[in-house]
């Protein structure tokens, strides 16, 4: 049986989160990179995780047996909108379950727009979920963490920029179409992904725009050079409206991850 244990910490500007009593806490250490100004007046800051060896957190899309991360920074200074960019993660296999996240270390890049010039400061709350045999939700508190207005960029961060998904152009794929079709209470899709191999078992993680749509894992196969991914996707309550310009195809494979926007009809 799965174990949740609850535990808060306090992430502080560059500092290892505190010690806690509770010995899981120990896993995970959290501190917010500062980042720097860009051109355009926006901010480039960065959230580190740092997990004690065979523990791993999870990716925004985690699978049936992850824990997805919920960022809140409504308490933030002179801050507008908060985008969190996903470097590459890693693909789990636990007890025949799939699971979509990071182990030992990961930076979150936040691409941060100003409500006006000026000085800005974080204050918010993430609640994550780390993993071992056991499974321990955690809450990050940030307090009011004021970010330089330097132009000079931070390796860290610019690293983890570098190490996100090809672009469906950059990875060289020619074409992708979805195949959608009403099933007993749920749509059953079939994309269709011409591409070279990402290496690897590859898995695609099928996402939608819209968060009351449950998507299950998808079952892929390479058919030559045409990658086939299968899913099921049930709405909360009521018919499916299923947005296709919504639609967001991730290629996971050993040597690279493509990020697909979009799948028009076949």
């Amino acid at each position: 049986m799965t174990t949740f244990r609850t535990l808060t910490l306090m992430a502080g500007l560059l500092l290892p989160a505190l010690p806690m009593a509770n010995p899981y806490a120990d896993n995970l250490s959290v501190r917010v990179l500062p980042g720097w100004r860009q051109a355009d007046g926006s901010h480039m800051a960065a959230i580190e995780l740092d997990l004690s060896a065979g523990w791993k957190t999870y990716w925004r899309a985690p699978g049936d047996a992850g824990v997805p991360p919920v960022f809140n920074w409504s308490g933030s200074d002179n801050v507008r909108h908060v985008e969190v960019i996903w470097p590459r993660p890693d693909v789990f296999w636990s007890n025949g379950y799939r699971s979509i996240g990071y182990h030992d270390r990961v930076v979150l890049p936040l691409r941060i727009l100003l409500g006006a010039p000026g000085p800005v400061s974080l204050d918010g709350q993430i609640q994550l979920g780390i993993c071992e045999d056991i499974c321990v939700p955690m809450v990050v508190d940030l307090s009011e963490l004021s970010l330089p207005d330097t132009r000079r960029p931070e390796p860290a961060i610019a690293a983890a920029l570098a190490d996100q998904p090809y672009s469906a152009r950059e990875a060289g794929v020619r074409a992708v179409s979805c195949d959608i079709r009403p099933a007993s209470g749920s749509i059953s899709l079939r994309a269709e992904i011409e591409m070279p191999s990402a290496g690897g078992d590859e898995v695609v993680v099928i996402e939608t725009d819209d968060p009351s749509i449950w998507v299950s894992e998808s079952e892929t196969r390479r058919e030559g050079g045409t990658l086939v991914a299968t899913a099921e996707l049930v709405a909360g309550a009521g018919a499916v409206m299923l947005d296709r310009s919504g639609l967001r195809l991730t290629v996971l494979g050993d040597r690279k991850a493509v990020d697909i926007r979009g799948c028009p009809a076949g």
